[in-house]
């Protein structure tokens, strides 16, 4: 029943959104400008894709030269496997091949490589492309898609949402280096949140502040998440929020550190309201830190643990901080507890004043009182300056 409703979840409409190729090569570009070599001589894997149409593969074989590829391996999820099937027809470059199977074409993956000069005009490119049936449907799980996983050197996708926590660990499990597309609340799973700690993941170039979009079938209707905005290149493209890249690559951006005002200044000039003309900032009521609800609001000489939003990691610089922990799951030693939880009058008190929110026992979000009633905030993420 498990393995059905995983199924299930890979198939969901809302797992079907395919990503542009202009932001694929801003986002590339970065890698590139860092480390000019960040491919060179390096096999790349594209999976969760579909070969045919995928702005993934079409970038990377456009670029093969240009970044001194070995190999490219893209991969595709086998039609009858889907929930969703968008009215699927094979595309002449498909049927025209003398390798088509009318039954193979919906009940298998493929799988495309570039290597070499296969048409003979003097330069590698997706007229390059070769492209066969996998042996089965194409789930990135099969032992056959492990085996073009382990052979890769770096792994680069869209994953499907509903997958993300399954993909991100096939992907650790391997060692590979990667860069995929996720939501930025993933910062916070127990599965991913520990390698954001230890330095071993981080985010990509694109700021998620402003979201992605992405195209779209034109006969998706995401009434209650998502819904049609605009055309871009003749395309339909909905923006989803929150959206951002993680990945083990390295990139300038993410060694720059961020300019801070000092406690007293924010205090005085801060453009935002609850920071200036406070006498203080606010202590939590279950953590030894203070709570910085805005990132810009960082003070540059406090020397103890400050929780701050998880947009904090879009600005993060290792080279400056230390992350510590989270307010969700547990995630941060019990020395920077001042109680095993919220108290039951904390608690009663912030319920009392009308509050929502998410409270486990023994396991809360961070919560404070603000003038004398009880206040429980998002998602914080817990962090020092370096060196303090």
């Amino acid at each position: 029943m498990a393995n059905k409703n995983l199924s299930k979840a890979k198939n969901a409409k809302n797992d079907e959104f395919y990503t542009q190729y202009h932001d694929i090569e801003k986002e590339i570009t970065a890698y590139l400008e860092y480390n000019p070599d960040v491919f060179r001589s390096k096999t790349v894997l594209l999976p969760c894709d579909d070969p045919e149409w995928s702005n993934f593969t079409k970038f990377f074989a456009q670029n093969f030269q240009r970044f001194g590829l070995k190999k490219i391996i893209s991969t595709s999820y086998a039609v009858d496997s889907k929930t969703y099937k968008d009215g699927y027809q094979p595309t002449l470059f498909e049927t025209n091949d003398s390798q088509y199977d009318k039954i193979k074409t919906t009940k298998n993956g493929k799988f495309f490589t570039l290597t070499q000069d296969k048409s003979g005009d003097g330069k590698i490119d997706v007229n390059d492309l070769e492209w066969h049936y996998l042996a089965g449907d194409g789930d990135f799980r099969s032992h056959e898609i492990k085996k073009l996983r382990n052979e890769a050197d770096i792994i680069i996708t869209n994953p499907p949402f509903s997958l993300f926590r399954e993909f991100l660990a096939w992907i650790v499990q391997a060692d590979k280096q990667f860069l995929i597309i996720g939501n930025i609340n993933a910062i916070t799973y127990k599965e991913l949140f520990p390698l954001l700690k230890q330095d071993r993941i981080w985010l990509g170039v694109t700021n998620f502040n402003k979201g992605m979009y992405f195209k779209v079938s034109t006969d998706f209707v995401y009434a209650d998440t998502y819904k049609f905005e605009r055309e871009q290149n003749g395309e339909k493209v909905n923006r989803v929020p929150g959206v951002c890249w993680f990945t083990n690559l390295d990139h300038g951006r993410r060694h720059q550190p961020l300019p801070l005002m000092t406690m007293a200044d924010n205090l005085k000039y801060s453009k935002h309201k609850g920071i200036k003309g406070e006498k203080s900032y606010d202590s939590y009521d279950n953590y030894d830190a203070i709570e910085v609800p805005f990132t810009d609001a960082i003070p540059s000489d406090y020397d103890g643990m400050m929780g701050v939003p998880i947009t904090f990691l879009d600005k993060y610089s290792p080279e400056q901080f230390i992350i510590l922990g989270t307010s969700d799951n547990g995630l941060i030693d019990d020395k920077y507890k001042i109680t095993p939880g919220l108290t039951k009058e904390f608690v009663d008190d912030y319920y009392k004043a009308g509050g929502t929110g998410a409270y486990k026992e023994g396991n809360p979000t961070a919560g404070c009182y603000k003038d004398n009633v009880a206040k429980m905030v998002y998602k914080r993420i817990f962090i020092m300056h370096r060196g303090k």
